[in-house]
Formats: structure tokens, C-alpha cells, sequence
């Protein structure tokens, strides 16, 4: 008979079962509980627990990066766990301004318990495997782990920065149209619902920018990778109003988190910047982590109403930012 080969799972699949398998971990280990581990302590808390016993006279910021929390967060953890009676200060005798953190006998106490109570959770669970499916799962999620420790949502480390903007072509590419239309239609039909109407409509106005392409105050700025178009941003201005809009901002589900809207956007914002004075947006109610990145970059929402003619009731939304003075 003959031999077939199937075809590979695409990247949005893998992408879409790794968040699900994920939730579910987050799910049964507990960490949507108010408390962790068999204590009355939040996640965040039980963790620092756990990393101070394992680096007895770790300091605060080292700390911090470690559980990833920013330094209030992460005080305000310390200062708790201190006050309950489970965690000691010294101060550094390299540094007057830095303590070590230890753990009191209370503190040990309560890390004894909690790594019973997260051993027995494996343990239970890895009794349903066999000895040769736990030591894939070993091995696999060691290679997930250290491929997610390489990101970090609270920084973009240098190389990183350095990496996307390689990777950043200004203009247009063959191509880039249709992928770009497609980021559309994938992100917005999930989303709002929206469907043909509203893919026609940035593949046609898309084109007819780019057809424009070189002109004086209009650009487009892509990330490019394996040759696709996986985020874009566009500036069309105009220099008899000084004023600039900025369309056809998305970037792909699997490179959110890494940086690369704030790339795009600090690349669009740097050209504005040199030839006009205002730079507005219309964007939808809801898109919560592009509003983020709006507003990071100094745009501020006003005006609101709601429209009927993608296909579904939403609430179209301005946003307008000045050039910083």
C-alpha cells in the first residue's frame, strides 16, 4: 500500500494547544486559588518562599527578577512574609543599602510542607505514566521551560531589541499585502466577528496605499520573518494638516508578549515626530492589550460611538496623541 505523509500541524495550532495545556497546569496546580499549596499564602508568595530556601541570602532585586515582579511587588511580598514571622533581614556587609533574605524556622517549617504537598501532587500524577513517557515528559518540558525563561514580559533584554529590529523592513514587500490583510481578517473574526467586508476593506484601501509607495510623510514599517509579514504598522499623513494616521497596526498571536508592537510603534512615532503635529487612530472597544501599547506611546482616547457596518455592533474608538514637545 502506499506510504502518505501527513501533513504537519500548522504554528496557530501548536500555538493554541500549548496555551490550552498550559491553562490546565495553571488549572490543577493551584494557581488560580487565593492560596497555594496547602498554605494561606498567595501564588507569588509561596514562590518566594520556595527560591528563598533554595538561595538562602538572596537579595531583593535578585528576587524579583527571578519570580519576575517589579520591585514594589515584590517589596510588598517581603514585607508581608517578614511580618508573618517566615522570612529574616540582614544587611549586606558589602552593601549598607542591600539586605540578604533568610528564612526564620517558621519559614523553613512552612517550606517543608508546601514541597510535601507539591510532591505528592506529582507524584499522584506521574504514577498514571509509564517510566518511558515520564522521561519524554522530563525532557520536554525542560526544553519548554528553557525556551519560556528566555522571554520575559517585563523586559526586552538588549539582544532581543536587537534581534527584532533586524528583522523590521520599512516599505513595502511582495507579498506583505495579503499576509497583512490575512492578520486582519484571523485577529478581528475571532475578536469582534467580523468577515468578508471587513478583509475586502483592508486588502483593497492596503493596495492602494502601497501603490503609493515612496511618498513624502507615508510609510509602512513590517516585521518580516521566513519571508511572511507576521506585524506591520503604516503612517499615511497629511502635510497640509500636519496631521498623521496611523492604520494597519497588528502583530501575529505567536510574537505578542516579545516586543515587536513597541518596536513598530517607536519606529512609527520617531517619523511623525520629525513633520507633524498630531497623530490620531480608530481602533475598536475591547483590544485591551493594543489600547496598552496606544497609550504607552502617548496617545489618549477621544472620541467614542458606536458602528454597524463591519458586520457587528462595535464601539469605534479615536485615539490622538501631540508631538512631545
Amino acid at each position: 500500500m502506499d506510504l502518505i505523509d501527513f501533513p504537519s500541524r500548522s504554528r496557530e495550532k501548536t500555538i493554541q494547544d500549548l496555551r490550552e495545556f498550559s491553562r490546565k497546569l495553571v488549572r490543577e496546580l493551584g494557581f488560580m486559588r487565593t492560596s497555594l499549596a496547602g498554605s494561606d499564602l498567595a501564588p507569588s508568595a509561596v514562590h518566594a518562599i520556595i527560591e528563598i530556601g533554595l538561595q538562602p541570602g538572596i537579595q531583593a532585586r535578585d528576587l524579583a527578577a527571578m519570580l519576575r515582579l517589579d520591585k514594589s511587588n515584590t517589596s510588598r511580598q517581603v514585607a508581608k512574609l517578614e511580618a508573618g514571622g517566615l522570612l529574616a533581614r540582614e544587611t549586606d556587609a558589602g552593601d549598607a543599602r542591600s539586605s540578604k533574605l533568610y528564612l526564620t524556622d517558621a519559614g523553613n517549617a512552612l517550606r517543608a510542607r508546601i514541597d510535601q504537598f507539591a510532591t505528592d501532587q506529582v507524584s499522584h500524577a506521574l504514577r498514571r505514566l509509564s517510566p518511558a513517557d515520564q522521561e519524554s515528559l522530563i525532557r520536554f518540558l525542560s526544553l519548554y521551560a528553557d525556551a519560556l525563561s528566555k522571554e520575559n514580559p517585563n523586559v526586552t533584554p538588549a539582544s532581543a531589541a536587537g534581534a527584532i529590529e533586524d528583522q523590521i523592513h520599512q516599505g513595502y514587500l511582495p507579498g506583505c499585502i495579503g499576509d497583512i490583510a490575512s492578520l486582519h481578517a484571523r485577529y478581528y473574526a475571532q475578536a469582534s466577528g467580523f468577515g468578508v467586508y471587513f478583509e475586502r476593506k483592508v486588502a483593497t484601501e492596503l493596495s492602494d496605499f502601497a501603490e503609493c509607495l515612496p511618498a513624502a510623510g507615508k510609510s509602512m514599517w513590517l516585521y518580516v520573518d521566513g519571508g511572511r509579514t507576521l506585524a506591520s504598522v503604516v503612517i499615511d499623513g497629511d502635510a497640509a494638516a500636519r496631521q498623521a494616521h496611523l492604520r494597519w497596526f497588528i502583530v501575529d498571536e505567536s510574537l505578542r508578549g516579545m516586543g515587536v508592537g513597541r518596536a513598530l510603534l517607536a519606529r512609527a512615532m520617531a517619523f511623525v515626530d520629525t513633520q507633524y503635529d498630531e497623530t490620531y487612530l480608530w481602533t475598536f472597544k475591547g483590544l485591551d492589550a493594543a489600547r496598552h501599547l496606544y497609550e504607552a506611546a502617548g496617545f489618549t482616547l477621544t472620541h467614542a460611538s458606536e458602528g454597524r457596518q463591519w458586520g457587528s455592533v462595535v464601539v469605534e474608538q479615536r485615539f490622538s496623541r501631540p508631538r512631545p514637545r
